[in-house]
């Protein structure tokens, strides 16, 4: 098992040059109404589930780096072209490259535009200075998505560390504490009831409204079935089916 912010520290070596930071696709995409979309390249888990495999696992064979400036002008210009509210940097983890990041979202402050930052959250959670710098952008909402319910099913969906589990839990804390707009997505496809329900209270806990989270299941994108079939992991059913 490995320590997601040593993996951070080797990856942004390999992703990040300055205030550049590696992309491997800029496009529109459907989700939250219409969204203009830029994937960074660069993680620092490597869940099994995950769709953007071969890019998290290759990250010297994909993408080229791009300014925060450059960045903020493809974005711009497919939200112009498609009418969209919403933009959103995603694809691997975009707070890999936190110079880029705030860059970029100086560049897009005074925009009009909601801008959704995807994030497993282990660097803010890690760093609560990270979440007081998000804090000067008021268009901000930062969506933190957890690898399963509990430490246990984090370390064995991400191959990190267990412990690594508390830095999302942290990120949600000190993302309220500076008043972030944020909330939390879960993927539950391999979670228990009992583990939903204790990881339920542990997010009321943080904040009443992190109750009622956003629901993350899994999709085959990809090989994901042949590398689940492979580690012998067999997500729970919840009304979908999930045939081997």
């Amino acid at each position: 098992m490995f320590d997601p912010i040593e993996i951070t520290r080797k990856i942004k070596k390999i992703v990040c040059e300055g205030e550049k930071r590696k992309y491997y696709r800029i496009r529109p995409a459907r989700f939250y109404g219409g969204i203009a979309t830029a994937d960074v390249v660069g993680c620092n888990l490597s869940c099994i589930f995950c769709w953007a495999w071969n890019v998290v696992h290759n990250p010297k064979k994909y993408g080229k780096f791009y300014s925060p400036k450059e960045i903020a002008k493809r974005l711009v210009s497919i939200a112009k072209k498609y009418s969209f509210e919403n933009m959103r940097v995603s694809g691997n983890e975009p707070t890999l490259g936190d110079e880029h990041l705030i860059k970029l979202l100086e560049n897009l402050k005074n925009m009009k535009k909601t801008f959704i930052l995807e994030t497993n959250g282990i660097l803010i959670g890690y760093d609560k200075k990270f979440a007081k710098r998000l804090s000067e952008f008021e268009n901000l909402h930062v969506r933190v998505s957890l690898k399963g319910a509990n430490k246990e099913e984090f370390s064995k969906l991400t191959g990190a560390k267990p412990e690594a589990f508390n830095y999302q839990l942290r990120a949600l804390e000190n993302l309220s504490k500076y008043n972030v707009s944020c909330h939390p997505a879960v993927m539950v496809s391999f979670s228990s009831e009992k583990n939903l329900e204790d990881l339920r209270n542990k997010l009321k806990n943080i904040r009443e409204d992190f109750a009622n989270f956003e629901i993350e299941e899994l999709v085959f994108y990809g090989n994901v079935k042949s590398r689940l079939e492979k580690a012998g992991i067999i997500p729970r059913s919840r009304g979908s089916s999930f045939q081997f």
